[in-house]
């Protein structure tokens, strides 16, 4: 893990990065589902102090990532499997709006980084592992949130899509084809970039029907 640059001083700043970095652990379960989260030993490993990290588990907290008992300590919150049809509603009517708002308002910037995630995407192999695969595919989403330039959706996509994501990292492992799933944001990367957005609406909800199909078939 990633410890906190130097130069970052202030507690938000440093609670925001402790944040960050324990996010994508937690969602990409590096952190599995269940694991005790030591404050101790957590702010060793990032170098911050104990009240930013405090500040950041309670963030995570507010995202259903990790719980807090009394007298027990923090943990990764466990995977809800059953939680994949309702956050699947709320996604295929935010993740096409995005899509098409992306292509609609990408800048100069959303349109490079869309184009280093497609270049990216094409370099993936065989040897891509599950765990990578959709590490990838948070980032798609990420930058097509970003290209929205909506904050209000951004943020609840980020989160939706969090949780979404530690369901498929729990079946990817099990699915043959996972890959194949991740290699088809290039045709939805180039359709944001390019200001496609009925075909980037189109493209959005049938990766993710398709995407949900295969996930059930494995859990």
């Amino acid at each position: 893990m990633r410890t906190v640059p130097n130069h970052t001083r202030t507690n938000g700043s440093l609670t925001e990065a402790a944040y960050r970095a324990l996010k994508e652990r937690l969602v990409l379960l590096d952190i599995e589902p269940g694991d005790p989260l030591s404050e101790h030993a957590l702010a060793a490993e990032l170098a911050v102090g104990r009240t930013p990290l405090r500040e950041a588990l309670k963030r995570l907290e507010s995202d259903h990532l990790v719980v807090t008992y009394p007298r027990r300590g923090t943990f990764a919150t466990p995977v809800d499997i059953t939680a994949l049809s309702e956050i699947s509603e709320i996604r295929r009517v935010l993740e096409p709006l995005a899509a098409g708002l992306g292509a609609v308002r990408a800048d100069a910037v959303n349109r490079r980084e869309l184009e280093e995630l497609r270049d990216g995407l094409r370099s993936l192999s065989s040897e891509t592992s599950p765990r990578d695969h959709m590490e990838w595919d948070l980032q798609v989403h990420r930058a097509i949130y970003r290209a929205t330039h909506n904050a209000h959706l951004e943020t609840a996509l980020v989160r939706y899509g969090n949780l979404a994501t530690r369901i498929w990292s729990v079946a990817a492992p099990r699915l043959t084809d996972v890959g194949a799933h991740i290699v088809e944001h290039i045709e939805l990367l180039e359709a944001v970039r390019d200001g496609g957005k009925e075909h980037a609406e189109r493209l959005m909800l049938e990766h993710m029907e398709a995407f949900e199909v295969r996930i059930r078939t494995v859990l």
